[in-house]
């Protein structure tokens, strides 16, 4: 018999989650049993998931690990996750664990498939874990230098990080580039300029596009000057995307290459295994800065009537946090 109950967040419908409840045995051998202190909402990717947009051709690469359920409907889905070991092995026991686990209460996983938090990153912060880990890979692919003049276009979590990640770089010319003004503050904790679309510095020599539209693939490409790279991190779906490839596209000479955190960048991937990258990742977020990213959190049993209005383009959340009840049962 099972010796808890766990509860879960399932994407049931388009448009609709609900909360489940299900039973959650022993941890078997060579697992953890983890009691969830806090997830992320991957906004982008979620709202593909809650919405029925994830195409029929990327079912298989759009499974998250330990996802349960098939795309479209219904799938227990979300891969961010910071907890308690609460049963398993002594080194283990008691430790603050990333993992890459949908929104549930308590769960196990295998003991390999979590990674501690380091004690300077605080449980709340660690959730940024798999978005830092898809910028670094970014940066890794596009190889960015000292004094470059470096463009990021879209203002999301992916792309605050990696502004983040390059405004570390000696004498670097920085600028995010948003359509909402108020990202300003957000650019000024990170270390970098802001603008809107319209007046950005263009002559770029290395431009990140990471808004998840077809208008700012367009001034990703406005912003790049003589052959110099621009790094598509937006995912869209099953929308078509209009690619602006007249213009001056060809005569300088662009070049567009797509990033994407399932491999390890080609320029790595000789020498770090996936789990390297994630504890490099998490080791990243001791900055505190990074709490600019961070929506104040919600209580986990709020998000299906929260989530709708969360994943709107609209909502100007960057990562929502969500708070699940202490072992006690108080939030």
């Amino acid at each position: 018999m099972p010796d808890r109950i766990a509860e879960a967040l399932w994407y049931a419908a388009a448009g609709r989650a609900e909360i489940r409840s299900e039973p959650l045995p022993e941890p078997g051998p060579g697992e953890v049993q983890v009691r969830a202190l806090h997830s992320g909402i991957s906004r982008g990717t979620e709202r593909l998931v809650l919405t029925g947009r994830v195409p029929t051709s990327e079912f298989g690469r759009m499974r998250a690990p330990f996802m349960t359920g098939t795309f479209p409907f219904p799938v227990k889905y979300g891969y961010s996750v910071v907890g308690l070991v609460e049963r398993g092995p002594a080194a283990l026991e008691g430790r603050v664990v990333f993992t890459l686990y949908p929104h549930q209460s308590v769960f196990n996983v295998p003991a390999d498939a979590v990674a501690p938090v380091p004690d300077p990153v605080p449980a709340s912060r660690a959730v940024l874990a798999a978005n830092m880990e898809a910028a670094l890979n970014a940066v890794w692919d596009a190889q960015p230098a000292a004094a470059d003049h470096i463009a990021v276009v879209g203002a999301g979590v992916v792309g605050a990080l990696v502004a983040w990640l390059c405004a570390q770089l000696p004498n670097v010319q920085l600028t995010l580039v948003d359509v909402e003004p108020s990202r300003i503050e957000l650019a000024r904790r990170l270390g970098a300029g802001f603008a809107a679309p319209g007046g950005a510095p263009g002559d770029c020599d290395l431009v990140f596009h990471a808004s998840g539209t077809a208008a700012g693939l367009a001034t990703a490409f406005d912003l790049a000057g003589m052959e110099a790279t621009v790094v598509e991190l937006s995912w869209y779906g099953t929308g078509d995307v209009v690619v602006p490839l007249g213009g001056a596209f060809h005569s300088l000479r662009l070049k567009l290459i797509s990033s994407q955190v399932g491999q390890v960048a080609s320029s790595h991937r000789a020498r770090w295994t996936s789990r390297r990258r994630l504890d490099a990742a998490l080791a990243l977020l001791a900055d505190s800065r990074l709490d600019a990213l961070l929506a104040p959190a919600i209580k986990f049993q709020e998000l299906p009537l929260r989530l709708p209005d969360i994943l709107v383009p609209q909502s100007g959340v960057l990562c929502q946090l969500v708070d699940y009840p202490a072992a006690d049962g108080r939030t």
